[in-house]
């Protein structure tokens, strides 16, 4: 058997392993990390909880080993993860693994987190990057990251990255680093475009695929349990959760509100239970994962972004209480139990119309759903054939949720209308022979009006009240008068000839000949105003304050002067005591005497 110490990995970074608690590596390790040394590009494909993070870590830290060619700065190192749960774990491997390397520093972007923090962290030297596409791209377009001595780029989860719509910010930050770079890239699986997108970006890669979907999860017990709506799925759950085998869970719903909604119901029946979905912030959705590893919390309700990247190795069950339409998302999602090798269980409740989901997801693990019936809580249906006997409970609406898209009346969409509760249901191959034949006609039902014991309308006029007579009405056309448009000779017509006109030469005209009841003003005879001429620096009103220097004789008096002054007087000097006169002669553009290509002098300056 294979040990970590003949993968040729630096004595350091076996000393991290060794105190980690791990000597045989995984059979993705195993098969990975020699290949990844020897400086080959690399597509492999795991399932999720066999270690491979530590498949690309583990090479990359000894590759930092030797020093790098370029004297720049920026990662050597740059792994790209599509959630931030993802991100921080991948982190915290590289942290763990490189603890006795001096010279290795981790830094950690995503979105949520507050870019200050991040900033100081990239300003720094640092030889590891973990980010998410669409943060990292917002630190490159600021220019604070620098690719020139990258050395490798890692794709983790590259399935989930595409399915989140990261395929342009992928391209973009692979075009963005060196081409002579050694590119890894691992996903659940290697098909479709995660296929394409290593072929644009590997050059002739090594490609290793560990298992394969019909070796997924055998160390995990797949439960299904049918359930007619959502209460049905209520009641099941509170009977699972009774049970003391259940030390963690973690309960899937396919909506964020739901998965608060699910979460208050737990918590006012004494659950120790916390959500987690992608409307909570960073801080809450850390600390959440911090308590679940603590053992604080004995239930978590979340949706898929707790799928990939949530690393608890105490979880012991997983409910999916809504199951996905994505067969990939159900594999990460009871993957969450069963870590490192431990065994798990993993409940699904399915309504009637999740007959093609439980398929799909049974021929995409290879593995049949044990079908489990908890005495007093059966269902009123069974999926058994080709097709359900019967549509979903009135009740329930249709199951509450689940693979399917439900419609106003609870059923699938554009759907024959559902059939009542009141007798048994059969599959095809359950029902007898002849019996459509031999069921019984309904009966008609009684009509509460009978058309024909309805009287036939009367359209014969009324006689029992006189007819309306037209010609008897007041007011009629034939009886009014005409109006009478002849002038009226009650009184005189008016004459504009007789009314008197205005005669402006009648007006007396202004006199514009000066007043002689009163002396004229003498200017010299007034007597000078005396004030005080100080100078306030910083206070100065612009209209002739007590603290602004005045010059002339008052507001508006004299014209201003070729220095900006505008109110004063030229003649006069702008201050008296002590201070010098401004210099007249210094040339001057603009308001308060700004010389050409120089800043603006203090308007009283000396």
């Amino acid at each position: 058997m294979t040990q970590f110490q003949d993968l040729n990995l630096d004595p350091k970074i076996l000393q991290a392993i060794e105190e980690a608690g791990y000597t045989t590596p995984t059979p993705i390790q195993e098969q990975a990390i020699p290949q990844i040394l020897a400086g080959f590009d690399l597509r492999a494909s795991a399932q999720t909880g066999t270690g491979k993070t530590a498949a690309f870590i583990l090479p990359a830290l000894n590759r930092l080993m030797t020093p790098s060619p370029v004297n720049a700065s920026g990662p050597r190192v740059l792994i790209l993860v599509p959630t931030r749960e993802l991100a921080m774990q991948v982190a915290a491997e590289a942290v763990k693994y490189s603890k006795h390397l001096t010279r290795v520093k981790t830094v950690c972007i995503y979105g949520g987190a507050p870019y200050p923090i991040q900033n100081r962290e990239l300003s720094r030297h640092y030889e590891i990057l973990v980010a998410t596409p669409g943060r990292l791209i917002d630190h490159m377009e600021s220019g604070r990251i620098n690719f020139s001595r990258l050395e490798m780029l890692v794709l983790d989860e590259a399935d989930r990255m595409l399915d989140m719509g990261f395929i342009e910010p992928v391209e973009q930050i692979a075009a963005a680093t060196p081409k002579e770079r050694q590119t890894l890239l691992f996903s659940a699986t290697l098909k479709g475009s995660v296929l394409q997108l290593s072929r644009n970006l590997l050059k002739d890669p090594k490609e290793i695929e560990v298992s394969s979907p019909h070796e997924k999860h055998e160390n995990i017990d797949q439960r299904l349990h049918h359930a007619d709506n959502i209460d049905h799925k209520n009641r099941l759950l509170e009977e699972i959760l009774t049970d003391e085998t259940v030390t963690q869970v973690i309960i899937f719903t396919s909506t964020k509100h739901h998965a608060d909604q699910l979460a208050d119901q737990l918590a006012e029946i004494g659950h120790d239970v916390a959500a987690l979905h992608g409307d909570m912030n960073q801080r809450q959705r850390s600390r959440t994962i911090l308590q679940m590893r603590q053992g604080k919390l004995r239930v978590l309700v979340a949706t898929d972004v707790a799928a990939r990247g949530l690393d608890v190795q105490s979880i012991t069950h997983v409910i999916n209480f809504d199951l996905p339409t994505n067969v990939e998302d159900y594999v990460h999602r009871i993957g969450r139990t069963g870590r490192a090798g431990a065994k798990g269980v993993a409940w699904s409740f399915a309504a009637s119309r999740d007959l093609q989901v439980i398929k799909r997801i049974e021929q995409f693990t290879g593995q049949k759903m044990n079908l489990q019936v908890i005495p007093g809580f059966e269902a009123t249906f069974k999926m058994t054939g080709k097709s359900t006997s019967a549509g979903p409970s009135r009740r329930g609406g249709g199951g509450g949720g689940g693979g399917g898209r439900p419609s106003r009346s609870g059923g699938r969409p554009n759907s024959r209308p559902m059939r009542s509760n009141d007798g048994p249901r059969f599959s095809r191959e359950e029902r007898p022979a002849g019996e459509r034949s031999e069921r019984p006609s309904r009966e008609p039902r009684e009509r509460a009006f009978n058309r024909e014991e309805r009287p036939a309308f009367n359209r014969e006029p009324r006689t029992d009240r006189p007819a309306f007579n037209r010609a008897e009405r007041p007011g009629n056309r034939e009886e009014r008068p005409a109006f009478n448009r002849e002038p009226r000779t009650d009184r005189p017509a008016f004459n504009k000839e007789e009314r008197p006109a205005f005669n402006k030469e009648e007006r007396p005209a202004f006199n514009r000949e000066p007043r002689t009841d009163r002396p004229p003003f003498n200017k010299e005879e007034r007597p000078a105003f005396n004030r005080e001429r100080t100078f306030a620096g910083g206070n100065r009103d612009r209209f002739g304050s007590d603290s602004r220097p005045q010059s002339g004789g008052g507001y508006g008096r004299g014209k201003p002067g070729a220095d900006g002054e505008r109110f004063g007087n030229r003649d006069k000097p702008r201050f008296d005591g002590d201070r010098p006169q401004a210099n007249r002669n210094r040339p001057s553009n603009g308001r308060f005497g700004q010389a050409k290509g120089k800043p603006n002098p203090t308007r009283f300056s000396p």
